[in-house]
């Protein structure tokens, strides 16, 4: 017991202080996939060395279709993915499925699939108690909760909220488009980044009944034609980030805990000093650092991973690197729960890219380590320890 504690003060200390933990851990990951490539057959599995960062070759988990953005429950158990399968049940809608994790392979048994009420689901998340499930339909502009059974299984949707209105780019603003789906650090709130809306749609959160219904204040805002895309909240709580798509940017809000309520207090260019948002540029995904110290935003286009110096204070961004990922189209990517490690998830390239992350500056440098995984869109971490 003093040895266990030992090593998670260890644990935490490196984390405050933006450094890798050092125990030499094995985690097993996830790759979501799209079938762009025509070579993907569903999710992959591999694992990661945290010691060295070298990775297995990946194996096929569970064959199924489209598994484009995965979530892992709680206690390790189940793994839930959304596909926009076009038909569902006889009508026209997208699906999540339920899976079981074989702890000892990482292999995926399919439960059972339901539907999530909308087109186009592109994001989900379990709730922290791993009562329910969380998923944002971007086609239609909608998110819905659905519940967790007691073996893991999902049961009809609790409810389903349909998004309205607009922006101002009426090519991609002309209706709503619900991108992301998260959760407040305490399990309160649920926050959704509309693209199509230009806001951050906020919600309170009861995981026993599976219920969504709007908060008060109900949204906040990015700068008009932005696009929200993905949202990180600070490990202290105080800030959140939202990445967005279309102007290749990040907005930092300060974060109002009791209320639910976001403030925005900046928004900076993901692309380097001077460089302008050039056509077929997009951003994707954004991570805040476990040391909470730095910042993580993928440019497609660009294809670069921005990295930020976070003012501890303030909560605001300073750009300090743009690595590439090697790749095309880094539509994800995910940093390993010690922090000394980035997988940037090249879509177009089909290539997983691991890079050193420097526990002092943030940056980011390559390891020379690279898999092979079609059309990755996904990428999630999960201890090879059983809990």
């Amino acid at each position: 017991m003093v040895h266990l504690v030992i090593v998670m003060s260890s644990l935490i200390s490196s984390l405050i202080n933006g450094e890798p933990a050092m125990a030499s851990d094995s985690y097993i990951i996830y790759f979501g996939t799209c079938p762009a490539s025509g070579k993907n057959k569903g999710i992959y599995t591999c694992r990661l060395d945290t010691a060295t960062g070298k990775l297995r070759a990946p194996e096929l988990a569970a064959k199924t279709a489209n598994p484009s953005f995965l979530a892992i429950h709680p206690d390790c158990r189940y793994l839930y993915a959304v596909g926009d399968s076009g038909v569902f049940g006889g009508r026209k809608t997208g699906a999540v499925s339920a899976f079981a994790i074989d702890q000892a392979t990482g292999k995926l048994t399919l439960l059972n699939r339901q539907s999530t009420g909308g087109l186009g689901p592109c994001h989900l998340n379990v709730d922290r108690t791993g009562k329910c499930v969380l998923v944002a339909n971007y086609s239609s502009g909608s998110c819905a909760s659905l519940p967790v059974r007691d073996d893991g299984s999902l049961g009809e949707a609790g409810s389903f909220i349909q998004h309205e209105g607009s922006s101002v780019n009426p090519k991609r603003q002309a209706g709503p488009h619900a991108h992301s789906i998260n959760l407040s650090p305490d399990n309160r709130f649920a926050f959704v980044a509309d693209l199509g809306l230009d806001k951050v749609l906020i919600y309170k959160l009861d995981p026993v009944r599976a219920m969504l219904t709007p908060n008060d204040p109900p949204f906040a805002t990015v700068p008009p034609g932005s696009g929200p895309r993905h949202l990180a909240f600070h490990p202290s709580g105080r800030f959140a980030y939202v990445i967005n798509e279309m102007f290749c940017t990040v907005t930092a809000f300060s974060y109002e805990a009791k209320q639910g309520a976001l403030k925005e207090i900046q928004t900076v260019s993901t692309l380097p000093k001077g460089e302008s948002v050039q056509p077929g540029y997009s951003t994707a995904e954004v991570q805040v650092h476990p040391g909470g110290k730095f910042l993580y935003g993928s440019n497609r286009g660009h294809d670069t991973i921005a990295v930020f110096a976070i003012d501890q204070v303030s909560g605001t961004l300073s750009l300090i690197q743009n690595e590439p990922t090697q790749g095309k189209m880094p539509r994800n990517f995910g940093i390993d729960p010690t922090g000394a490690w980035l997988l940037a998830a090249n879509q177009d390239t089909g290539n997983v890219v691991v890079f050193a992350v420097d526990p002092k500056t943030g940056k980011l440098k390559p390891t020379g380590q690279i898999i092979a995984v079609g059309a990755p869109v996904c990428v999630k971490f999960m201890s090879a320890k059983p809990k």
